[in-house]
């Protein structure tokens, strides 16, 4: 590892980051961009020399590297890489931010193995790609929980690759909104490749041209994600509904229909048909579609 004898290194703000896929990469980057000494390590040592080469000290072990700050950042391919880089590492006095994807139950297991071996822990779920690192006005922020104090202490460097927000002490609970944000994510992105599969073969229907439309009218709709969520807070469904379930229901035909007479299948939407007609078979069909969420989690229902 190199001496850091430099009276300007050593009076810049450090860290120790392991693991340098994509993102840890350009975590790394933004780090170092501003100004931060970042101690990297990564199991495969190649992967550091570019970021060696920008300023960042390498380090031999990721027992040494955990040594060198008392901020250590974890940056790897899943839960179980994180106990494997990190067994028998001498964690006592460090903080530990886990940026690793993971599930809610992941996270509160690492929080707890973590607090046995004398360090405070915080989860983080990255709510961007690796090229939004550094840039503000791209919007990235990464959600952590789990340690207060922690993330009060590391709150500046924790917000400088992508702005930092604390949702609360239960550690799984950013693991659970990421994936839950992730989800939604997926689900706009079935919507989306069902629509462009409908109209890809008709000429006269450029899909730059349709492009806007599409993402113009996901906009329009997103209005309706608030409205949702009052409905579920209150368990009020049926209020001010514009459009039912019975009313949304009775177009499943068309939909299906028409998706048959351009060869598209319509697998990406009958899932989501099929809790529409179940809705409306249990007599809810006077009801919004915040009512499918009690068919997804019936526990937490009405």
């Amino acid at each position: 590892m190199t001496d850091n004898t430099s009276d300007d290194v050593s009076r810049a703000p450090s860290l120790t980051l392991l693991g340098l896929g994509d993102m840890g990469t350009a975590l790394a980057r933004g780090w170092l961009a501003a100004g931060y000494s970042v101690t990297v390590w990564n199991r495969t040592p190649g992967r550091a020399r570019a970021l060696v080469a920008a300023g960042a000290r390498p380090a031999e072990s990721a027992a040494a590297a955990v040594a060198t700050n008392s901020l250590v950042v974890t940056c790897l391919l899943d839960d179980a890489s994180v106990g494997a880089v990190l067994e028998g590492v001498d964690l006592t006095g460090r903080d530990l931010v886990d940026v690793t994807t993971g599930t809610p139950a992941e996270a509160r297991q690492r929080g707890a193995w973590a607090a046995g071996r004398g360090a405070r822990f915080l989860s983080g779920g990255i709510m961007a790609v690796p090229p939004m690192a550094g840039i503000p006005e791209a919007g990235g922020y990464v959600l952590y929980s789990g340690s207060a104090e922690l993330f009060e202490t590391h709150r500046a460097a924790l917000a400088v690759p992508f702005a930092a927000r604390f949702v609360g002490s239960d550690a799984g609970h950013a693991a659970l909104q990421d994936v839950a944000l992730l989800s939604a994510m997926y689900g706009m992105f079935a919507g989306v490749t069902h629509a462009f599969a409908l109209v890809r073969g008709e000429r006269e229907i450029p899909l730059k041209e349709f492009a806007p439309l599409l993402s113009g009218w996901l906009t329009a709709m997103s209005a309706s994600i608030e409205q949702t969520a009052e409905q579920l807070q209150s368990g009020d469904y049926g209020s001010g509904v514009v459009s039912t379930m019975a009313m949304q229901a009775a177009g499943i035909g068309t939909f299906v229909g028409t998706a048959h007479e351009q060869g598209v299948s319509p697998q990406l939407l009958t899932p989501y048909f099929d809790l529409m007609k179940r809705l409306v078979d249990d007599g809810r069909g006077a009801e919004s579609a915040a009512g499918m969420v009690d068919l997804l989690a019936p526990g937490d229902g009405r």
